[in-house]
């Protein structure tokens, strides 16, 4: 049977702005961090959950996070201040009974959870899964000064986002690696557009407004004051 490590990162993604940022910004009074942390809570396949800060970070998150994630035996560790920085010092945590590795960007706490129990299941016959979304609007291609060269259909795109999911072999590969791995050899996982990535607190009143349309999931009954606090 499948077993899940999830690890959760503050720093942002390749391709994103470098600073953490939304992993902080307070969605409804509390943080976008500890928000993508429950969605994972609960869960009788996932057997442990890493959040990895910045290393300066690290004494200070433990003050303001550490006894709200303690309760649920989350694991607070330190990292450097880039993506692939924080997966490595992950995958050296990684614990030894997981078949599997969840990887989620603190900063996204507006995913279904339909979307995980559908990459879950799909890690059963696939090596990696990526949510998707689709694109609603047309690209224009533009050179280095900024003029237009292509007009391309967004139909020939979509989005890449987060969770990803990883046997546990390919994510060890890729943490000593110190390589993110291209989507391209994945297998792509529709998933809601909703997914919305916290780039700054201009982004907490739609996140807010969006997770008051989002279903609760039938869970059984939390083990902490911490679990009990989901949205």
């Amino acid at each position: 049977m499948a077993s899940f490590s999830v690890v959760i990162l503050t720093a942002a993604p390749m391709g994103q702005n470098t600073e953490a940022g939304g992993a902080f910004v307070k969605i409804d009074g509390r943080e976008a961090l500890l928000r993508s942390v429950e969605l994972f809570l609960n869960r009788d396949e996932i057997k442990q959950i890493q959040v990895v800060v910045m290393s300066d970070e690290l004494e200070e998150a433990k003050r303001k996070y550490g006894p709200h994630l303690s309760f649920s035996g989350v694991k607070l560790i330190s990292g450097g201040p880039r993506w692939t920085d924080q997966i490595k010092a992950a995958g050296q945590n990684i614990s030894a009974d997981a078949t599997h590795v969840i990887l989620h960007d603190a900063a996204r706490p507006l995913v279904p959870f339909s979307d995980i129990d559908a990459l879950i299941e799909a890690s059963q016959k696939n090596d990696v899964v990526v949510l998707t979304a689709p694109l609603r609007s047309e690209l224009i291609q533009v050179d280095e000064g900024g003029n237009p060269l292509r007009v391309w259909n967004p139909d020939e795109f979509v989005q890449v986002m987060l969770p990803q999911v990883y046997s546990k072999a390919t994510f060890a590969r890729m943490a000593q690696s110190g390589q993110e791995l291209s989507a391209v050899h994945a297998t792509l996982l529709k998933g809601s557009p909703l997914n919305l990535r916290i780039r700054g607190a201009g982004d907490a009143s739609l996140a807010k407004c969006m997770m008051s349309l989002m279903p609760k999931p039938k869970v059984k009954p939390p083990g902490s004051p911490f679990e009990e606090a989901q949205w």
